[in-house]
């Protein structure tokens, strides 16, 4: 793919060795993208455009005994006020909008962060161990349950 007057090179191996022998044999004026899977090279070339929710899409959301008010950064459990961090209602709200259904890494990354998911999953994980650390102090449900190699859902016990 050419750059204007630079070549553009994509690697997509989750060697180090392969990466480096590419790199040792490349011109100083080579671009080069190395990306470790096909969902990383999708994800920085062609960055998935976020829907605008609908209107009614802002809350607030009954969840089981959990209101959530997305607009209002409010979370009750049956009327008692429950603290979270802005990152924390954030996703949260994503979670909790309808319709209720697994929201990938991806999918929740842009929506929280504002950016493009690059596969590491570690400051997704531990936002989510927060905010069900916080959610269990006030009740057994909802739980935000994972789905393995895919992403998180909230699910109500019942």
């Amino acid at each position: 793919m050419e750059v204007g007057e630079r070549t553009l090179i994509v690697c997509v191996s989750t060697d180090a060795a392969v990466r480096e022998r590419l790199m040792r044999q490349l011109d100083a004026d080579d671009v080069v993208l190395l990306c470790t899977d096909l969902e990383e090279v999708r994800a920085l070339l062609f960055p998935a455009v976020i829907a605008e929710p609908p209107a009614d899409a802002n809350g607030p959301y009954a969840v089981g005994d959990l209101l959530v008010d997305p607009v209002g950064y409010e979370v009750t459990w049956r009327d008692t006020p429950v603290p979270l961090t802005r990152l924390e209602m954030r996703l949260l709200g994503c979670l909790a909008s309808p319709p209720r259904e697994v929201w990938t890494y991806q999918r929740l990354y842009a929506a929280v962060w504002g950016g493009v998911y690059l596969g590491d999953t570690a400051i997704l994980h531990s936002a989510v161990k927060r905010l069900r650390s916080k959610l269990r102090t006030v009740g057994r449900e909802p739980e935000v349950e994972t789905v393995r190699g895919v992403g998180y859902r909230l699910t109500v016990a019942g």
